[in-house]
C-alpha cells in the first residue's frame, strides 16, 4: 500500500495479544506498597517456622519416644531434624543439628536401657546417615546459592543497562516507571520503556516485543538504543518512529529463525515540547495511553487510524501521524503494556484501568504505579501471567501552561470518555 492518503489496513485479529504469556520482578522497588509488605511479612512468617521445625522435629521425637512404650521409635523424627535443616542452615548450623539428633537417639536408649539391643544400633546408624547426607546436601545448595546469587548481580546489571530507571524529574514533568515481570526472580522480559530529555521536548516510548527469552530481550536493546539516538536527531515524532522501524527490521532479517519471520513489536511514542502544554502520540498497535486529570477525571488517548505495529511494513506501509492532546497542569499521563490490560482474574475477566482508575486522584505518579500493581495483583489473586511495563509522565500542578489551553482542548475535540 502507498501512502497517497488511502486508509491503513486494519490490524489482524489474529495479532491482538500475539505476545505468548511469558517472571514477577519490578524495576524499581522504592517505596513498597502495602500489599506488598502483607506478603513480605506473611513470607517471613513461613521462613520463621521453617527454621524453627528441625528442634520442634527433636523435642517431639524425645517427647513422643518418653511417653510411649519401648516397642514404639521416634527415629522417623530424628532423622528428619537434619534434612530439614540442610536447605535452610549453614553446613555448621546443620552438623550441629545432625550431632544433636544423635545425641537424642544415644541418650533416649540409655535412659530406657536399651542401647544394648539391635534396633538402637539400626536407629543410631540411620540418624548418622541421614545426617552425613544432610552435610552433603547443604553444600551442594550453598554452592548453587551462591551461583544463583552471581547470575542474579549479572542479571540486575543487565537490565539496568538495558532497561534503566529514569530520573524522577525530567524536563519539568515528573516520572515514574515499573516494571514487573511475570515469572519469579526474572528481571527484564520483552516490555521496554525509555524516556530521553531532548532538544525537541521530552520523548518517551513504551513497548512490547512479540515473543520471549533472549531473542525479546535482544530486541528490547536494539529498539531502546534506536528510540535514544533517534530521539536527539529526529525533528519530529513520526522520524523517531521510522527510525525504530528500520532498527526492528534490520533485526529481525538478521535472526533466521520462525520468530524473526513473525517478529513485531507493538508502541506507543509519546513527545511533551518545552511551554506548549500539549502532549503528541504516535501508537503503533499498543494500548491507548490514558490521562488522569486532577480532578479524578479520566480519558482514552484512542487514534483517531488504527496502525499496525512495528516491524510490519510488508504488510503495508503509510506516513505515521502524530496527534496531539493537551496536558494541562496537574495531568498524568499513563503508559502501559498490555500484561496489564490482559491480566485476568479467577474467572477470566481481564483488568480494565480506565475503569479502575476513574475518578481518583493519585499524589504523584510513583504513587499511581504503586497503586496500580496492588491492584492488578488482587485482581489476579497474585499471580501473573506476562509481563507489565509502566511509565507514568505527570506535569506539575504549578507548572505555566499556554494561553488558550481550555480553548485548545475545545477545539481538538478532546479524547473521549473510558468505556
Amino acid at each position: 500500500m502507498d501512502g497517497g492518503g488511502s486508509p491503513p489496513p486494519p490490524i489482524p485479529a489474529s495479532l491482538k495479544g500475539a505476545r505468548q504469556p511469558c517472571p514477577r520482578r519490578s524495576a524499581d522497588r522504592s517505596g513498597e506498597a502495602p500489599l506488598a509488605q502483607a506478603e513480605q511479612r506473611s513470607g517471613y512468617g513461613g521462613r520463621r517456622f521453617v527454621r524453627m521445625l528441625p528442634a520442634l522435629m527433636i523435642v517431639a521425637g524425645t517427647v513422643f519416644d518418653l511417653s510411649t512404650p519401648p516397642r514404639y521409635t521416634a527415629a522417623p523424627m530424628f532423622t528428619a531434624a537434619p534434612l530439614i535443616a540442610a536447605p535452610f542452615f549453614s553446613w555448621r548450623a546443620t552438623l550441629l543439628t545432625g550431632i544433636t539428633a544423635v545425641c537424642g537417639v544415644v541418650g533416649l536408649h540409655l535412659y530406657k536401657g536399651t542401647m544394648d539391643e539391635p534396633t538402637a544400633y539400626t536407629e543410631l546408624f540411620t540418624v548418622i546417615t541421614v545426617s552425613a547426607l544432610a552435610l552433603v546436601i547443604n553444600r551442594v545448595i550453598q554452592r548453587s546459592s551462591e551461583r544463583l546469587a552471581s547470575a542474579r548481580v549479572i542479571a540486575e546489571t543487565a537490565q539496568r543497562a538495558v532497561l534503566p530507571t529514569p530520573a524522577e524529574r525530567i524536563g519539568g514533568l515528573r516520572i515514574a516507571a515499573r516494571y514487573e515481570a511475570a515469572l519469579a526472580d526474572a528481571f527484564i522480559g520483552g516490555d521496554l520503556f525509555a524516556v530521553q530529555d531532548t532538544p525537541h521536548g521530552v520523548r518517551l516510548v513504551v513497548g512490547d516485543v512479540r515473543g520471549k527469552g533472549l531473542g525479546a530481550v535482544e530486541a528490547v536493546a536494539v529498539a531502546i538504543g534506536a528510540f535514544r539516538e533517534a530521539a536527539e536527531q529526529e525533528t519530529t515524532l513520526e522520524g523517531v518512529t521510522g527510525r525504530l522501524e528500520r532498527a526492528l527490521l534490520r533485526e529481525a532479517q538478521r535472526r533466521e529463525t520462525l520468530d524473526a519471520v513473525e517478529a513485531f513489536t507493538t508502541a506507543v511514542l509519546a513527545e511533551i515540547p518545552r511551554g506548549t502544554g500539549v502532549v503528541r502520540l504516535v501508537n503503533r498497535g499498543h494500548p491507548e495511553p490514558l490521562l488522569l486529570r486532577p480532578d479524578g477525571g479520566l480519558d482514552v488517548l484512542e487514534p483517531t487510524e488504527p496502525a499496525l505495529p512495528l516491524g510490519m511494513a510488508e504488510l503495508g506501509v503509510w506516513p505515521d501521524r502524530a496527534e496531539e492532546y493537551p496536558l494541562p497542569p496537574g495531568t498524568t499521563l499513563l503508559l502501559y503494556t498490555d500484561g496489564l490490560s490482559e491480566a485476568r482474574d479467577a474467572k477470566g475477566r481481564f483488568y480494565d484501568p480506565a475503569e479502575r482508575l476513574a475518578g481518583r486522584v493519585f499524589p504523584g505518579p510513583g504513587e499511581l504505579l504503586d497503586e496500580l500493581l496492588d491492584d492488578v495483583r488482587r485482581h489476579t489473586g497474585g499471580g501473573a501471567t506476562d509481563d507489565m511495563a509502566l511509565l507514568a509522565v505527570a506535569r506539575p500542578p504549578d507548572a505555566p501552561g499556554p494561553p488558550g489551553d481550555r480553548r485548545r482542548w475545545r477545539s481538538l475535540g478532546g479524547p473521549r470518555p473510558p468505556r
